[in-house]
């Protein structure tokens, strides 16, 4: 598996230059099962990335531009009356897909972000009384602009703890941005782009993850984190057991990416603050916590 996934990094660091840390991020969030939050400035690259991504995994892909005007229906879809039926005829929304981009979510009002939550958790959506099952795999990759711009609404926490990571992409060195000017726009690159996945193969690979051994001892190393989160006087609130499941998926994720079958604790430290990070606040100002800061504080946790 190690080889096929350096086939991938390299296939999407050609569209994404010099970003092979959040390519590899991406694909250890997507195939833990789990839904991605990218959250950096406009024109950085979220967009494409969440295209390449999908392209390379060979999934179906479809994307939603958020707006404070848009409404529920618009993402789940309506049912619509017709003449020739005389009967109503649903008409699915975007999110019947295997991959959906939720673009510029933070733009989309309270009411209609909370219409993900069923799809993100349940994988299936409920209409007019309907329950309705999406695809598999299913994910969701949302981008979101810097809570300090105009026209935002900041995501509720309980939306933030169903994306299982969140991360940012931020500018380009200058060798990658040079080349990016040199060989300008990128659409003709991604379009090339050949699946190196099938569906079948990416539930697969989830499958073997979740398999993923991990010791008594590495557990124990997982809860003395949650615990020193819940206790220490640095955080307005500890983590939550779910965000301890998402903790280990991860690391479940990465470990068997890097070509094992178990999990060591160096897992856990390298997606630790992609997984918590928008999972804790500061205790004295209740705002999110900087990397270092968080690193920092966690290291006070020995390793088993």
């Amino acid at each position: 598996m190690n080889v096929k996934f350096q086939n991938m990094v390299e296939q999407i660091g050609k569209v994404i230059l010099g970003k092979r840390e959040q390519i590899k991020l991406a694909l250890t969030c997507l195939f833990a099962g789990g839904h991605l939050l990218i959250e950096d400035l406009p024109g950085i690259g979220k967009t494409t990335l969440a295209k390449v991504l999908s392209r390379c995994l060979g999934l179906n892909f479809r994307r939603i531009q958020c707006t404070s005007d848009m409404l529920p229906g618009d993402i789940l879809g309506v049912s619509v009356f017709e003449r020739k039926t005389s009967s109503f005829v649903f008409h699915p929304g975007p999110i019947f897909t295997q991959v959906l981009l939720a673009d510029e979510i933070n733009r989309a009002t309270p009411k209609t972000q909370s219409a993900l939550l069923e799809a993100m958790e349940e994988r299936q959506v409920t209409v007019e009384g309907k329950t309705r099952p999406l695809d598999k795999p299913f994910f969701i990759i949302a981008t979101q602009n810097p809570m300090e711009q105009f026209g935002t609404f900041s995501l509720p926490e309980s939306q933030l703890d169903r994306f299982l990571m969140r991360i940012n992409i931020g500018y380009p060195n200058r060798g990658a941005e040079h080349k990016l000017l040199k060989q300008g726009e990128v659409k003709s690159t991604l379009l090339s782009t050949e699946p190196c996945l099938t569906p079948g193969e990416v539930l697969m690979i989830q499958k073997q993850i979740a398999e993923v051994h991990t010791s008594d001892a590495l557990l124990e190393y997982v809860q003395d984190l949650l615990d020193f989160t819940r206790n220490a006087p640095h955080f307005s609130a500890g983590l939550s057991p779910r965000a301890g499941l998402a903790f280990l998926r991860a690391a479940k994720s990465r470990a068997f990416l890097q070509g094992r079958d178990h999990v060591l604790p160096e897992d856990l430290q390298k997606v630790m603050f992609w997984v918590v990070g928008h999972r804790l606040r500061s205790h004295d100002d209740r705002a999110e916590l900087s990397r270092d800061r968080l690193e920092n504080l966690l290291m006070e946790v020995p390793i088993p």
